[in-house]
C-alpha cells in the first residue's frame, strides 16, 4: 500500500491524516482513538514512516502522551508552551522534537523549551503556520505530515499549505458537539480531487489532493 501514498517529487508537501465519523465528528467522548481500529492505526503508522516530520498540535500530543515511534522527527505547535518537558515525549525522543510557537509565548516557558527542543518562533501574537512550515522545509523536513488537531489544520489550510488530505471515514455516527476535521474561521473554498478510495471492512480510506488550477 505504501506506493499509493508516495510523496510527489515536488516538495515541500504537506499531507494531513485525520479520521472522522460518518456525521463529521473527529472524536467520541473526547478521544479520536474510539473511531479507529487496527487497519486505520496501521495506515497511520505507515504514513509516519514516509514523512520527514510529523506535526501535531499540543492538544493532540497530550492525547498520545508518548513519542510516536514511527516518526523520524516530531514538531509540536503550541502558543502557551504548556508542555511536559520532563515527560516521555521529550525524555524518550530519539531526537529532540521541534517546538513551533510565536512571540507571545511566555518567556520562562520559551527558555525551558529551548533547553529540550529545537524551537521555531513564527508570528507575534499567534503562530504564522506558513512561515513555520517553510522553516521546517528549509531545515530539510520537506515531506510533512500533520495529524491535527483541527485548529492547527485549519491554520495550515488558511496559510495555503494543505496539499493533501488523507481522511479515514469511520462507520459510525456519534452526533454531539465534536469538532470537524478543520476547525477555525471560514477560508476561501479550496477544491480537492480524489486520488483513491480504499475499502477496509466498513472503513473508507480517502486520499485527496489539492486540485490543479
Amino acid at each position: 500500500m505504501l506506493e499509493r501514498y508516495a510523496y510527489p517529487e515536488t516538495t515541500p508537501w504537506l499531507r494531513a491524516n485525520m479520521i472522522a465519523s460518518l456525521d463529521g465528528g473527529i472524536q467520541y467522548e473526547g478521544s479520536t482513538s474510539a473511531l479507529g481500529y487496527a487497519g486505520d492505526w496501521a495506515l497511520m503508522q505507515r504514513l509516519r514512516t514516509l514523512a520527514d516530520v510529523v506535526i501535531m498540535g499540543a492538544t493532540t500530543v497530550r492525547e498520545y502522551g508518548t513519542y510516536p515511534a514511527e516518526a523520524s522527527k516530531l514538531a509540536i505547535v503550541s502558543r502557551s508552551l504548556r508542555l511536559d518537558f520532563d515527560g516521555p515525549l521529550f525524555a524518550e525522543a530519539p531526537t529532540p522534537p521541534v517546538v513551533i510557537t510565536c512571540g507571545a509565548a511566555p518567556a520562562e516557558r520559551l527558555r525551558e523549551a529551548e533547553e529540550h527542543a529545537e524551537v521555531i518562533v513564527c508570528g507575534t501574537d499567534s503562530t504564522d503556520m506558513g512561515m513555520a512550515l517553510q522553516q521546517l522545509a528549509d531545515k530539510g523536513y520537506r515531506r510533512q505530515l500533520c495529524e491535527g488537531g483541527p485548529v492547527v489544520l485549519a491554520e495550515i489550510a488558511a496559510a495555503g499549505w494543505l496539499h493533501e488530505l488523507c481522511l479515514t471515514l469511520s462507520p459510525v455516527i456519534t452526533a454531539g458537539g465534536a469538532a470537524r476535521v478543520l476547525n477555525g474561521p471560514a477560508i476561501d473554498m479550496q477544491r480537492m480531487e480524489l486520488c483513491h478510495a480504499i475499502q477496509d471492512e466498513n472503513y473508507l480510506y480517502l486520499r485527496y489532493r489539492m486540485a490543479q488550477t
